[in-house]
């Protein structure tokens, strides 16, 4: 990544400033909004949904990249890739995290008609890119499990305005922009309490194609957690999953962006002899992640880009910003050769590739 010397001044920084955005805006919501706000209540015994064998949507057909064709599209797959952090979706925002409806339809329709295609983040964490030939990956995740997200009218369809509801619209819309997105949810995924409303939603989500994975049981800041009592928040969310019928969860995303003193903690464990081995890690903010296939990254730790403006705090690390300065950079960001076998990229970046998974690869 070749970035100017301020803006990786500032990058440094960056993690602990979206960190406390996220500490103050979740501090500002109402009691009731918070996802660790309500009582835990003694549940019942609920028998385990049958896990249900979710499959991909929307994949491109791909194709058998040769150099001249991988030069014919400037194919990048070292480039980087915005994964881009939303919270509530709100009609009236009540804190800095906050996005619209309106305002997560006009970003969606902007990365649809600039060539971004929606993946998830396990397809993204474990290198399984199916993106069509000079277009570029996205990852939409969505924190919390918040009712704003997704929810069932009366006809078993996303209610409006909703962020599924949303992503389905522009996905009808914009025909290649693959409408799927990563949800991590706590123990009341989506606001709802009875095991059979939670075990209908997520269904409904994996049946399409959506991912839900693991953001931990309570919420709770890992960073202020032992090493055990880490593992059991993992593992009681992960059980969750299973009883609902999801599949274990592949990823997890960080409360609040906050590492554990034992980082490992957060990716691989096991407790009250449940085990989970995530393939990805992600922070909080505040950069595009650098490609899988590169060397640089980490699993353990993948970065983030929280979804706003570029006013106060995010003037320089929130979506606006990192989505116009990838169009000023093209040489930056991935660029897909369109085929899920092999890894393509220009020649002088063949240095900077790390595991190939068994991939081909292609300089030019």
């Amino acid at each position: 990544m070749r970035i100017s010397a301020s803006l990786t001044r500032i990058i440094g920084i960056a993690n602990v400033v979206v960190v406390s955005v996220a500490i103050t805006g979740l501090s500002l919501m109402p009691a009731e909004d918070r996802p660790h706000a309500k009582p835990q209540v003694a549940a019942k015994a609920q028998e385990t949904v049958p896990p249900l064998n979710p499959t991909p949507v929307g994949q491109p057909p791909g194709v058998v990249a040769t150099p001249e064709f991988a030069r014919q599209v400037g194919a990048n797959e070292l480039g980087l890739v915005p994964v881009l952090m939303y919270h509530r979706i709100l009609r009236k925002r009540k804190a800095s995290l906050d996005r619209t409806p309106d305002q997560l339809r006009t970003e969606l329709e902007k990365l649809a008609k600039k060539g971004y295609v929606p993946v998830t983040a396990t397809e993204f964490a474990t290198g399984d890119i199916h993106v069509p030939a000079g277009k570029f990956p996205v990852v939409l995740t969505f924190d919390d499990g918040h009712p704003s997200h997704f929810a069932l009218d009366g006809t078993g369809n996303p209610a409006p305005g909703t962020a599924v509801a949303v992503i389905q619209d522009v996905a009808a819309r914009y025909p290649g922009f693959r409408p799927v997105a990563t949800f991590w949810i706590n123990k009341e995924p989506f606001g709802l309490r009875d095991h059979a409303s939670q075990a209908a939603a997520i269904r409904w989500l994996v049946e399409h194609g959506y991912e839900v994975a693991n953001h931990t049981w309570g919420h709770t800041n890992l960073r202020a957690l032992k090493r055990k009592r880490v593992r059991e928040q993992i593992v009681r969310l992960e059980r969750l999953l299973k009883k609902l019928g999801a599949p274990p969860a592949k990823t997890m995303a960080l409360p609040y962006g906050a590492l554990p003193g034992d980082k490992k903690a957060a990716r691989t464990g096991s407790w009250d002899g449940t085990r989970y081995d995530f393939a990805g890690v992600f922070l909080a903010g505040a950069e595009p992640s650098v490609s899988p296939y590169a060397k640089k990254f980490d699993r353990g730790a993948i970065q983030r880009i929280q979804s706003n403006g570029k006013t106060g705090e995010c003037r320089k690390w929130c979506s606006q910003y990192w989505l116009e300065w990838l169009d000023r950079h093209p040489g930056e960001r991935y660029v897909s050769d369109g085929d899920p076998d092999r890894i393509s990229m220009p020649g002088e970046l063949r240095g900077n590739i790390g595991a190939k998974r068994g991939l081909q690869v292609i300089a030019y």
